[in-house]
C-alpha cells in the first residue's frame, strides 16, 4: 500500500498498479486503437480516392495522430483516468495527491507515451516501471500522476468470535492507554482469522500477544484464562470504552458476572455456554422417571388463556 497525501493533509492509502496488469491495461487499448485505426483508414481511402497522393498522405498522417495519439488522451480525460483498458483491469490514473486527472495530465501522459511506447515497442516504460518504486513510466513522473488499483482484492477473513461470557467485565479496571493502535490491529487480525491457523503456529501467537497486551497494561494474564479469551476479552473491554466515549453508552461496557469454570473457547454450539448465549430456557429435571413439559411453553395455533391445570 502506498500513502499519498493530498492538499488537505489527508493520508490516502492505494496501491500503486505494477507492470504486468498495467501492460495488460496498454496491450487492450493498443488493440482498441489499432481496430479504429484501420476502420478509418479503410474509410479514408475509399472516401479520397480522387485526391492526388499527398493529399492522401496528410489525411492518413492525421488520422494516425487523431486516433492513436488524441484518442487515448481524449479518452482519459473524459472519464477521469479510466481507459477501457484499465477499466477492464481494475486500474486508474490519478494525480500524485490522489485528485482525478486532468487535461494536461493525459496530455503529457499521451505525448511521451508516444516516444516510450509506440516508438519503442513498450521497452523504455517496462524499464522506467521496473526501476520506480511505484511502478511509474516516464509519462507518469512528468505529469505528476500515477496508477492504482482500484478493485482490491477482500480480505477472506473469518468471523470474529465474541469473547466467553464467564469473562464478561473481568477486565474492566485495566489501564489500556498504553496499548498502541498497531497491537490493537494484530489483536482484531488474529481473532478474525485464528481459525484458519494451524494449532501451533496459532497458540504461539496467541501467547505473544497476550504478553505483550498484558506487557502494555501492567497485569499478568490470568492463569485460568486462555490466550485467546484474554484477548478477545481485553478487546471487547476496549471497544465498549469507545463506545461510552463516543455516545455516552453507560451498558458499554459489561456488568460483573460472577467466574465460572473456564470452559472450552470459542464454546461449541452443544455446550452449556452456547445454549445460554441462544437464550434456550434450562429444563427442569425429570419427576419419577418421566420429563416434564415446561407449562410456560403454549402449543402452536391455541391462543393461551392463562389458565395453568393443578399438578
Amino acid at each position: 500500500m502506498g500513502e499519498l497525501v493530498t492538499g488537505e493533509a489527508v493520508a490516502l492509502e492505494l496501491r500503486p498498479a505494477r507492470l504486468p496488469s498495467r501492460a495488460l491495461a496498454v496491450l487492450l487499448d493498443l488493440v482498441v486503437a489499432v481496430v479504429v485505426y484501420m476502420a478509418v483508414t479503410i474509410a479514408l481511402v475509399a472516401s479520397t480516392a480522387s485526391l492526388d497522393v499527398a493529399a492522401q498522405t496528410a489525411l492518413s498522417i492525421a488520422a494516425f495522430v487523431l486516433v492513436l495519439v488524441g484518442g487515448p488522451i481524449a479518452v482519459e480525460t473524459l472519464s477521469h483516468g479510466r481507459s477501457l483498458g484499465k477499466v477492464a483491469c481494475g486500474l486508474r490514473v490519478v494525480r500524485d495527491d490522489g485528485g482525478p486527472v486532468r487535461f494536461r495530465h493525459s496530455l503529457v501522459r499521451g505525448l511521451i507515451g508516444v516516444i516510450e511506447i509506440l516508438m519503442t515497442f513498450g521497452v523504455v516504460a517496462c524499464i522506467a516501471s521496473l526501476v520506480s518504486a511505484r511502478g511509474r513510466r516516464l509519462g507518469d513522473v512528468f505529469a505528476g500522476t500515477l496508477v492504482v488499483r482500484e478493485r482490491v482484492p477482500a480480505a477472506s477473513g473469518g468471523v470474529m468470535p465474541p469473547p466467553p461470557p464467564w469473562l464478561a467485565g473481568r477486565f474492566s479496571g485495566l489501564d489500556l492507554s498504553a496499548v498502541p493502535d498497531e497491537l490493537w490491529l494484530a489483536v482484531r487480525q488474529y481473532l478474525a482469522r485464528m481459525g484458519q491457523l494451524d494449532v501451533h503456529v496459532g497458540r504461539a501467537m496467541a501467547e505473544r500477544l497476550a504478553a505483550d497486551v498484558a506487557a502494555r497494561t501492567g497485569a499478568p494474564v490470568p492463569q485460568e484464562v486462555p490466550p485467546p479469551a484474554y484477548l478477545a476479552a481485553v478487546l471487547q473491554e476496549r471497544q465498549a470504552r469507545e463506545s461510552r466515549r463516543a455516545f455516552g453508552d453507560p451498558r458499554g461496557g459489561g456488568g460483573s458476572v460472577p467466574l465460572g469454570p473456564a470452559a472450552a473457547w470459542p464454546p461449541s454450539p452443544a455446550s452449556p455456554t452456547a445454549a445460554s448465549q441462544q437464550g434456550t430456557p434450562p429444563t427442569a429435571p425429570p419427576r419419577n422417571g418421566q420429563a416434564e413439559e415446561p407449562r410456560d411453553v403454549r402449543p402452536e395455533r391455541r391462543p393461551g388463556t392463562g389458565f395453568v391445570p393443578p399438578a
